[in-house]
C-alpha cells in the first residue's frame, strides 16, 4: 500500500479543501516535516519550563545594549538615531541600556539576567522568512529542515503524536503558543507539538462533521488528519481551562502596563503554570521590529517605534518575573528573547536601520546567571553600508545549553537534535541546571592576535592551543564565510597560522575563533 506524505505547501492547499468540507475553527494548522534524526532519547522528568519571546522583524541590538567604549564611533555612523549618552540606563561601568529598558535594569540588579552579545549564525541570511526558518529549525544556512528544534526534542519519545494524545501519561499539551498560529520551533515529524490559544479560559472547541465515507486518497488522509487534530484540540482544551481557572496572578505590574499585549500573554503563561499545567514550552511573539524608517522620532530620538517596543518588552518581562516570584514558581521558569537578525551598523537616511546580522539576546529568570557574556560589538567609522554586527556566539550554542542544562538532554542528544556538536555556555547559576555540562566551560581569558592589520597580502593568526578542537573562520562584512582557516585539535602551546588574502577584494573582514564554548571575533582591514 502506497503511503502519501504531504509537504507543507501540499497541506496548506489541502487545508483549504478540508475547511470547505468541514466547519472547523482552529488557531493554526500543524505542518508535516522531514524524517527526524535517529538514535537519541530525552529525559523530560524535570519540571523546568522554557518561555521563548520572539521579537519579530529583526531587533536593533545596537539600539538596545550600548557599550560606552564604542559609543563615539557608533555615534559617528548613527548620528541621526543614536540615543544621547546622558539618557542611557547604566548597568555597569561600560554597558548601558536603552532608556525604555529601565525595568530590565531592575532584573539585572536582582541578578536574574544574562545578556548574550553578538548572537547569530554563519552565512547570515537577511530574509525575514528564511532567517526565521533557520532560527526555528536550528538548521545551517544552506540546509532546509522542516522540523523545529523543540519538535525534535519531543519527537523521539512521542513518535506517534498526535495519535492517541492526550493520554494517561501525557494529559497536558507539550507546548503552547500564545497567539493564533503555532510556532514552527515545535514542528515534529507528524504534527506540531504546540497548541495555539489566545484565551486560556476559553480556548474554544472545534466542530467537524463527516457524513460520508473518507475517500481513499490524499484528500481523505487530510480530512482524517484534521478530524484527529480537532479531537485532540478539544481534549486538551479541558485541561487548559482547568489550569486557567485554578491559576492565579499576583503581580500588580500587569495593570501598570496599559495596552501591553505582550504582558497580557505572559500573564496567561504565569496563570497556567501556577494552575498546575505541565506544559514545558511556551512561545509568545512581539512584532514590529522591522524599522527601515522612523525607528526614532526626528528631533527626539529617545521616542519612536523602537522605543515603544522595547518598553513593551521590558515592562512585560518585569511584571512576568515578579509574578513568578510571588507565585513561588520562579525557580522552574527561564525566558529567552530572540530575533531573526540584528540591524546594520550604519543607520539609513530615513531615521531607520536595515537588515543586519548578529544581535544580543536576553536570558532571564531566577536561575539565569547574571552576566554580560561576550564582547562588545566592534564599531569603527569606516563601516560600509552593508556591514552588520559580526557573530561571536552561534545561536545553536544557546539552544544546546537549554537542551542539556535546562530541559535535560545529554550532550549527544543535543548534538543529534542540532545536527552538529555545539558547546554549552555558562548561562545558569550553580545548582539550577538539569545537568553539569557548563562546568566544562573554559573561563580563562583568551586572546588571539591578527597581524599585520591592515594588510595587503597575508595575515598571521596567533593563538594559544588548549588540547581541544579549534575552528577559525574568515568572514566578510555581511557575515558570509570567505575561508575556513582551520578546524582541528591544537596542543596547549602558542600557534601561528599564516593566511593568504591577496585575492580578496578590499574591505572589512572578520576572523572568528571558536573552541569548547569560547568564541572571539577580530576585525581585519584588507587594502
Amino acid at each position: 500500500m502506497k503511503t502519501n506524505k504531504l509537504n507543507r505547501r501540499d497541506f496548506i492547499k489541502l487545508s483549504a479543501f478540508a475547511s470547505a468540507a468541514l466547519p472547523i475553527t482552529l488557531s493554526g494548522f500543524p505542518l508535516f516535516a522531514n524524517d527526524k534524526p535517529k538514535e537519541y532519547q530525552f529525559s523530560e522528568d524535570n519540571e523546568n519550563i522554557l518561555v521563548l519571546i520572539q521579537l519579530q522583524g529583526g531587533n536593533d541590538g545596537l539600539n538596545t545594549v550600548f557599550n560606552l567604549n564604542q559609543y563615539d564611533n557608533l555615534q559617528s555612523v548613527r548620528s541621526n538615531i543614536i540615543i544621547p549618552e546622558a539618557n542611557l540606563v547604566s548597568i555597569d561601568g561600560e554597558t548601558s541600556f536603552h532608556p525604555s529598558l529601565l525595568g530590565m535594569k531592575t532584573i539585572w540588579n536582582q541578578e536574574k539576567l544574562s545578556i548574550i552579545q553578538n548572537v547569530g549564525y554563519p552565512n547570515q541570511n537577511r530574509s525575514h522568512f528564511r532567517s526565521t526558518d533557520i532560527w526555528n529549525s536550528a538548521s545551517a544556512a544552506d540546509q532546509y529542515i522542516s522540523s523545529g528544534w523543540l519538535g525534535r526534542f519531543f519527537d523521539e519519545n512521542h513518535a506517534a503524536y498526535p495519535e492517541n494524545y492526550p493520554n494517561t501519561n501525557n494529559p497536558h499539551p507539550f507546548a503552547i503558543t500564545l497567539g493564533k498560529v503555532v510556532s514552527e520551533t515545535c514542528q515534529g515529524t507528524n504534527s506540531n507539538f504546540s497548541m495555539a490559544i489566545s484565551d486560556p479560559t476559553n480556548p474554544g472547541t472545534a466542530l467537524a462533521s463527516n457524513t460520508g465515507e473518507m475517500p481513499a486518497n490524499c484528500y481523505g488522509d487530510s480530512l482524517d488528519f484534521v478530524n484527529k487534530t480537532i479531537a485532540q484540540t478539544n481534549a486538551y482544551a479541558d485541561v487548559i481551562v482547568k489550569a486557567a481557572n485554578s491559576g492565579n496572578n499576583l503581580s500588580t505590574k500587569y495593570e501598570n502596563s496599559n495596552n501591553n499585549k505582550l504582558a497580557g500573554k505572559l500573564k496567561n503563561v504565569a496563570k497556567l503554570i501556577s494552575g498546575g499545567l505541565k506544559t514545558k514550552i511556551y512561545i509568545v511573539q512581539l512584532g514590529g521590529f522591522d524599522n527601515h524608517d522612523n525607528q526614532v522620532i526626528a528631533g527626539d530620538v529617545t521616542q519612536g517605534k523602537h522605543s515603544d517596543l522595547l518598553k513593551e518588552l521590558s515592562d512585560a518581562i518585569v511584571a512576568f518575573q515578579e509574578d513568578l516570584e510571588l507565585l513561588k514558581i520562579d525557580h522552574k521558569v527561564i525566558g529567552l528573547t530572540y530575533s531573526e537578525f540584528g540591524r546594520r551598523i550604519r543607520s539609513n537616511g530615513a531615521f531607520g536601520t536595515d537588515h543586519g546580522s548578529a544581535a544580543p539576546l536576553f536570558l532571564f529568570g531566577t536561575c539565569a546567571k547574571n552576566q554580560i557574556l561576550g564582547d562588545a560589538p566592534q564599531i569603527d567609522t569606516q563601516v560600509d553600508d552593508q556591514e552588520g554586527v559580526q557573530m561571536q556566539y552561534d545561536f545553536r550554542n544557546i539552544y544546546s545549553t537549554l537542551l542539556t542544562d535546562w530541559l535535560g538532554a545529554t550532550k549527544q542528544q543535543s548534538t543529534n537534535v542540532l545536527f552538529d556538536e555545539f558547546a554549552a555556555l555558562p548561562l545558569f547559576k550553580e545548582g539550577c541546571a538539569a545537568s553539569l555540562s557548563t562546568t566544562d566551560f573554559i573561563l580563562k581569558e583568551l586572546e588571539i592576535e591578527v597581524y599585520p592589520n591592515p594588510t595587503v597580502h597575508t595575515i598571521n593568526i596567533q593563538f594559544l592551543g588548549n588540547d581541544e578542537n579549534i575552528k577559525i573562520t574568515l568572514y566578510n562584512s555581511i557575515g558570509a564565510i570567505v575561508k575556513q582557516v582551520t578546524n582541528q585539535r591544537f596542543s596547549a602551546i602558542q600557534h601561528t597560522l599564516k593566511v593568504e588574502v591577496t585575492s580578496l577584494p578590499k574591505g572589512n573582514y572578520f576572523i572568528h575563533y571558536q573552541s569548547k564554548g569560547i568564541s572571539r571575533t577580530k576585525k581585519l582591514l584588507k587594502y
